[in-house]
Formats: structure tokens, C-alpha cells, sequence
């Protein structure tokens, strides 16, 4: 798949650089007009999965987000406990839990998504999602009187 990056950041492992991390992808992919509500959550599941499991002191994440064909959005969490991977499968908590939604999250917005072990410690998380049509610049408009415009004779 030929791939342009778009974005690659390194941020604190502190819960300030997992917002900073949705922020930045929520930035990138509005500039470009791609959707990004869906997106933006899973930056934010991963980046707080990184910040919460994946953390070393004194040692940043790395995020990084590469549009393709499609376009297709991968999404890529980088830390440095490779130790501390997620499940094969995104699990379903107990009804009531107070954690552990996020892969089942990511899962579900997802088209696909897994783990991928660099050179020791690196762990990186990723997903993949087909974006949909551009955003249009005037998605927010509302016809104020809200019907159709009347055209006038001349």
C-alpha cells in the first residue's frame, strides 16, 4: 500500500499527551476535510491504553497517522513496554466495569487492528479505518427558514 504520512508526534506518556494526541489528529484530519469523530476516539483509546499500560518513566509515545488509498486511515500508538501488549481479542467487560471498553471500542470502529513488536521494548498498536467522503465545507449549514429556496421570475 503506498502511504503518505500525514502525522508522527512524539508526546509525554502522561494523560496530557493522550488529549494532545486526539487533538492532533482531530487537527490533521480536518485539515485535509476527512471525517474525524471516529478517528479521534481511537487516537484517544490508544493513546490512553499507551499512557496507562504502556508507560516508563521518563519515556514518550509516539504517534503516528499515515492516509493511504481509500483513503484509508492507520493509526499508530507507539510505547515501550512490549511487555505489556493487549489481548489477541478486544474483550467485552462485565456490565458495570469501570475500564477495559477501549479495545472493544477500537474494535467496533475499526476495519482491522493488532499489535506489531519492534526492536526492544517497542510495541506499537494500530488500526485501520476506511474513511468516508470528504467533509463538506458547509456541513453545518442550515437552511434558517428550512425549506427550499423559491426562485423568482424576472
Amino acid at each position: 500500500m503506498n502511504q503518505e504520512i500525514r502525522l508522527v508526534a512524539t508526546l509525554p506518556s502522561t494523560p496530557r499527551g493522550a488529549r494532545a494526541a486526539r487533538a492532533l489528529a482531530v487537527a490533521q484530519l480536518s485539515e485535509h476535510q476527512l471525517p474525524f469523530d471516529d478517528a479521534a476516539q481511537v487516537v484517544a483509546e490508544l493513546a490512553v491504553n499507551a499512557v496507562t499500560h504502556g508507560r516508563v518513566r521518563g519515556r514518550d509515545f509516539r504517534l503516528a497517522l499515515l492516509i493511504g488509498p481509500g483513503p484509508t486511515l492507520r493509526i499508530e500508538v507507539s510505547d515501550t513496554r512490549r511487555e505489556a501488549g493487549p489481548p489477541a481479542v478486544a474483550e467485552v467487560p462485565e456490565p458495570g466495569a469501570e475500564s477495559g471498553r477501549g479495545l472493544a471500542l477500537v474494535s467496533a470502529l475499526a476495519t482491522r487492528w493488532g499489535t506489531d513488536h519492534g526492536p526492544a521494548p517497542l510495541k506499537t498498536v494500530w488500526a485501520e479505518m476506511v474513511l468516508e467522503s470528504p467533509i463538506s465545507p458547509d456541513r453545518d449549514f442550515h437552511d434558517p427558514v428550512g425549506r427550499s429556496p423559491v426562485t423568482h421570475d424576472a
